[in-house]
């Protein structure tokens, strides 16, 4: 018989009676760590004088890194070795007050058997609430069970009461009853019939959806597993972003500055300075333009229908910022690309969809919402937003919560007020955007609007829609909303049909939601059921979420 050296397993001490583990998942990128650590710290504080207040006790699970100035988890392997030291049946808070990267994470809320709740301040300032989405959306996904909270004080009654709930019980739930199952029976026959053809000519003719590199920002949940795309008809072309790089490299400074000087002609403004590392310079202005035809270029050659830049890992050491290509990607109106030879416009007079961060099921609700909107005569132009923050009105001006939705540029002009009119092009926040790059600024236009997602749950594809208005606010009042969240990007004021700000946080599975505009209130309502109709034929589970604009329900 052979003698082998086992491993030895590290069995971790039990974390005592009425002790809570508290986490902190980051950023991958340093500067934004060091940046974010105050906010977070001060989160912490407040969090952990609620649980004191409780009767229990807060055990940080890791330590703050002096080396580094910060006390987040900053990587998958050192994720894996936090959760190697801790108890797996103990109760564990992961609190987030930034961005963070699920994957850092994930793979021990896989096996933690504890009870798990995410946990985040209502504040736009750091997106605390975006990152605690996108791991909610990550835990869903993969199968783990979780709680959820949120507040604007950790010392409220209301939120103690949550929080003592989810101590003693290792659960809490919210109210989610302005979620309505979608039958294909609550569709108008008109509705109904365009849908299901749509769904139909995408499982004949199929699609393909381009992707520069999956899993952007550890976003697990913007991932779809082909065994579930591939029965919708749509199939991924995996593409690098090296490529993209290369390509760009090819693009001559003529056409280049030919791009720039029609976004100039048709009202776009460039904030340009001299300085690289403070200001948008030209020559940043310059690369994004040649990215663009890259992209464009590039699409056509795989025949992509959709397409996905990642950007922000490997792509920001050696470019500028994707956002302005995206933004004009997504424009039926933009700068024309010809083939290498000259001999053709490519994807003349239309947009090429595409999917921010490259979040998959961004670009699957993307170019499903580009071919129904353009089937029924509706506005094609459609981007994802996150879900970054929202306030009640300070100006007046309405009596609703009004969410902020925001993103960092990949706004198709044709939502702005003014059009390309509207565009303000200015740098990208130095912290996350070491070259830079120019956004699409702009306030989104009045309208009537329909949102979505598509997300993955027990093994398979589901799609929540749901109505909304953008509504106008005084400039005082968006340069408040400015100010809370990032002054750089476009935003997008928003009142959602029968859906509070709690229904919204306690539903919702992911940190995008997905924007298109209708030409009326009732063109809006029936995009909106044709497209549940059209998820539903491609084997989406759909969800209905609040009311129509008048207060009337689905049913």
């Amino acid at each position: 018989m052979s003698a082998y050296s086992l491993p030895i397993a590290t069995k971790p001490q039990s974390l005592a009676a009425n002790h809570v583990y508290l986490m902190a998942n980051g950023d991958l990128r340093l500067t934004a760590n060091q940046n974010c650590w105050a906010a977070q710290h001060a989160m912490e504080q407040s969090i952990g004088a609620a649980v004191t207040g409780l009767g229990w006790t807060v055990e940080r699970a890791h330590p703050y890194k002096e080396a580094e100035k910060h006390g987040f988890i900053g990587s998958q392997r050192e994720g894996l070795e936090v959760f190697r030291t801790l108890d797996p049946e103990a109760p564990l808070i992961v609190a987030e007050a930034v961005w963070q990267y699920s994957h850092h994470l994930l793979h021990g809320l896989l096996t933690h058997r504890g009870p798990i709740l995410t946990l985040a301040n209502w504040s736009g300032t750091w997106p605390g609430l975006v990152g605690m989405l996108n791991l909610n959306g990550s835990l869903t996904k993969a199968g783990v069970a979780y709680s959820t909270l949120w507040a604007d004080d950790f010392g409220s009654d209301e939120f103690r009461a949550k929080l003592q709930e989810w101590l003693t019980t290792g659960k809490v739930s919210h109210a989610v009853d302005h979620v309505t199952p979608f039958t294909a029976e609550m569709a108008p026959a008109a509705e109904r019939e365009l849908g299901e053809a749509l769904a139909a000519e995408f499982r004949r003719d199929k699609a393909i959806m381009g992707v520069f590199d999956e899993g952007c920002m550890g976003m697990f949940n913007a991932i779809l597993p082909d065994h579930l795309l591939n029965p919708t008809g749509v199939f991924k072309e995996r593409l690098s972003q090296s490529a993209l790089y290369y390509e760009a490299t090819q693009v001559s400074d003529e056409e280049a500055a030919a791009v720039r000087r029609w976004m100039e002609d048709h009202g776009a403004k460039f904030d340009t300075g001299p300085v690289h590392e403070e200001h948008l310079t030209d020559a940043q202005v310059h690369l994004q333009c040649k990215m663009y035809v890259a992209a464009v270029r590039i699409a056509d050659d795989f025949g992509c229908d959709c397409i996905g830049i990642q950007y922000q890992q490997g792509l920001k050491d050696l470019m500028p910022a994707s956002d302005l290509v995206e933004g004009t990607l997504n424009n039926a109106k933009r700068p024309p690309v010809t083939s290498r030879d000259g001999s053709r416009v490519l994807y003349a007079g239309e947009p090429i969809p595409h999917f921010n961060e490259v979040d998959e099921c961004a670009g699957l609700d993307g170019l499903m919402t580009y071919r129904l909107h353009k089937a029924m005569g509706q506005p094609v132009e459609n981007t994802l937003h996150d879900l970054r923050w929202g306030d009640r009105d300070q100006s007046g001006t309405t009596d609703e919560f009004v969410w902020v939705f925001e993103i960092s540029g990949s706004v198709p002009p044709e939502h702005l007020i003014g059009g390309w009119g509207g565009v303000t092009s200015v740098r990208q926040p130095a912290m996350y955007f070491p070259n830079g790059g120019g956004t699409i600024k702009g306030i989104s236009k009045p309208g009537e609007i329909v949102w979505s997602r598509v997300f993955v749950e027990d093994d398979r594809l589901k799609m929540d829609i749901g109505r909304a208005e953008a509504i106008s606010l005084p400039i005082e009042e968006t340069e408040r909303r400015w100010r809370e969240t990032t002054p750089q990007w476009p935003i997008q004021h928003a009142v959602t049909y029968g859906v509070s700000r709690d229904q919204m946080m306690a539903r919702h599975k992911a940190n995008h939601i997905q924007i298109v505009y209708a030409n009326s209130a009732e063109d809006a309502d029936k995009a909106a059921l044709a497209k549940a109709a059209m998820a539903a034929a491609m084997g989406m589970e759909v969800a209905l979420c609040g009311t129509r604009k008048d207060g009337a329900s689905w049913n």
